[in-house]
């Protein structure tokens, strides 16, 4: 049995290491898994079983653990930022500007808190309490990303050997900030005497008044004289609307209408336009006839069908620009992106993993299909090379130095903040580059979380050894209810003046405030409290950006304000 004894107590043999990121691991997601009050701790929870791990001298060389570390940390925020990039400069369009705002304000705020916090509890003279405050700080705000920015930040200001084990105030303050979270945004809607019956109603009302771009088929007769001898370019200019005809009936033949398309007295099209446009362009051209349409040409019978983007090459062009009317004798008419159906504008830019709706004659649909790749298995195969090569670009980024004036050292985005800057940029304009960034949600997730508990195990293993030391015998007390400080009262600042300022929805905020603490339980929470996608808007219009401001000031209050002190 001495070969049992080895492997546990050999720590620096592969097998030891490879057991030892195992069991924690393992462990961790386990535990996770338990549901206290309807709320789990999900994989944080490697963090408390890996500072066991290290507390009882289960551990592996400091050198493993760091590569691992971070390692697991780049991993982890360059998946984030492929993800919220496409969506992160459009989240301030219309009303995402004032929940950028509030959102922004809120993070200002929790760093606020812990400053006052620091300077009324903690002993300032002390250089080790400051970097704990902003593990605390992490945990009160669940972010663990930010965590790991703070982590590597200090090894720009402390000495090697004497970096504070920063997770331990993260791991105090965690377990409040998850339940504070929920509810704090709780109390807003006490505070403000919201009415949630109403707040339904309110979204059903709006919704019905906001046709967005939902795609509408529209079987009509031309009867508009003016339409007579005039081209379907002609018309559109005219209704200054986008339209597009999918099928014509002439004289007792179907075709497919094209920009040079005459249109004549009598003739009988199927149109799609965005719903807003539905009215307007049935009363320009014609009434709407109530049968479905019927008629095929027999010699080339027409075929609607869904071809996905799969072809590297259709990246990052538009749907003008491909000419499907002209060059192949079909209409797009509708696109799907991520769930969500698309009228086909004219600028829409493809990317891979689009959906489209193709509408031609069946032999012209099939080019069209073998074109845009229309291949399951192909979308499946991860784009491993640009991943490492914007992982690259971010290091690279990430290690360039920024002097400004007051700070000690130059200051740098590092091993956090550079993945996650090239990504947010590569998964909205990479295909300006032709780089293929679509990944499945599946294969994100799995790259997204095993860094993150390779991350959450290392930290915790290093963390461990000093833990009872720092938090039972120390100030762990301290970390917690000051924690609890930092989450609820920003919360209870920032949704009330929503609410009373800027009259938004009260789901909308509890989304908003969800993302503003990157928070998946508290979006949980307020997607269950509600029947319809406000929660979830709100949650992914402050979500890139907040994310982004979590990260970057965690680093800045290390390397300025930890370099001063």
């Amino acid at each position: 049995m001495e070969w049992i004894v080895n492997l546990f107590t050999t720590t620096d043999s592969i097998a030891h290491i490879i057991l030892l990121y195992a069991i924690v691991i393992f462990g961790g997601v386990l535990l996770g898994k338990i549901k206290i009050g309807g709320i789990s701790m999900g994989v944080t929870f490697v963090l408390f079983v890996g500072i066991l791990a290290g507390h009882i001298h289960f551990t592996a060389p400091t050198e493993i653990l760091n590569f691992v570390q971070d390692f697991g940390l780049i991993l982890f925020v360059f998946c984030i930022g492929l993800q919220v990039g496409p969506g992160f400069f459009e989240s301030f369009r219309k009303g995402g500007v004032t929940l950028n705002l509030l959102a922004t304000t809120a993070i200002l705020l929790n760093i606020g808190v812990m400053f006052a916090c620091y300077f009324l509890f903690f002993d300032s003279d002390n250089p080790a309490n400051l970097p704990m405050m902003v593990g605390t700080l992490c945990g009160a705000v669940t972010n663990t990303p930010a965590l790991g920015a703070a982590v590597e930040a200090l090894h720009s200001v402390f000495p090697a050997g004497k970096l504070p084990e920063i997770a331990s105030g993260y791991a105090c303050a965690y377990p409040l900030g998850v339940v504070g979270i929920i509810g704090a945004t709780i109390a807003v809607r006490y505070i403000c005497r919201v009415n949630l019956d109403n707040e339904e109603k309110q979204l059903e009302d709006a919704e019905n008044e906001n046709m967005h771009e939902k795609p509408v088929l529209m079987h009509l007769k031309v009867t508009n004289k003016f339409i007579c001898d005039r081209s379907l370019l002609q018309v559109s200019e005219f209704l200054n609307r986008d339209i597009v005809c999918t099928r014509l009936l002439h004289d007792g033949h179907v075709s497919i209408p094209n920009r040079e398309t005459v249109f004549s007295l009598g003739d009988e099209v199927l149109v799609v336009c965005a719903e807003a446009d539905a009215e307007p362009i049935q009363a320009f051209i014609g009434p709407l006839l109530g049968n479905e349409w019927a008629y095929e040409d027999e010699k080339r019978p027409m075929v609607s069908r869904r071809i996905l983007i799969t072809n590297p090459k259709i990246n990052g062009k538009t749907l003008r620009g491909m000419h499907f009317s002209s060059v192949y004798g079909v209409n797009v008419t509708r696109i799907t992106r991520q769930g969500i159906e698309l009228f086909a504008s004219p600028m829409y830019h493809f990317q891979v993993g689009d959906r489209i709706m193709v509408v031609g004659p069946e032999d012209n649909v099939n080019r069209v299909e073998e074109l845009m790749g229309n291949s399951i298995r192909r979308l499946n195969s991860p784009n491993i090379a640009t991943i490492f090569i914007g992982i690259f670009l971010g290091i690279l980024f990430g290690s360039l130095p920024i002097a400004i004036p007051g700070m000690p050292v130059p200051l740098k985005l590092g091993l956090a903040g550079g993945p996650l800057f090239i990504a947010i940029l590569i998964g909205r304009f990479g295909y300006r580059l032709k780089l293929v960034t679509y990944t499945t949600t599946s294969a994100n997730m799995m790259l997204r979380e095993i860094g993150l508990v390779l991350f959450l195990a290392s930290v915790g293993i290093k963390a461990g050894a000093g833990f009872w030391d720092t938090v039972v015998a120390g100030d762990g007390l301290k970390y917690v209810y000051t924690g609890f400080l930092i989450t609820i009262i920003p919360i209870l600042i920032v949704g009330t003046i929503a609410r009373l300022r800027y009259k938004f929805n009260y789901f909308t905020i509890m989304g908003m405030l969800a993302g503003t603490y990157t928070d998946p339980p508290a979006l949980a929470y307020a997607s269950s409290s509600c029947s319809r996608e406000a929660p979830a808007i709100g949650y992914s219009t402050v979500y890139p950006l907040s994310m982004f401001l979590r990260i970057f000031t965690a680093q800045i209050i290390v390397l300025f304000f930890c370099g001063i002190l």
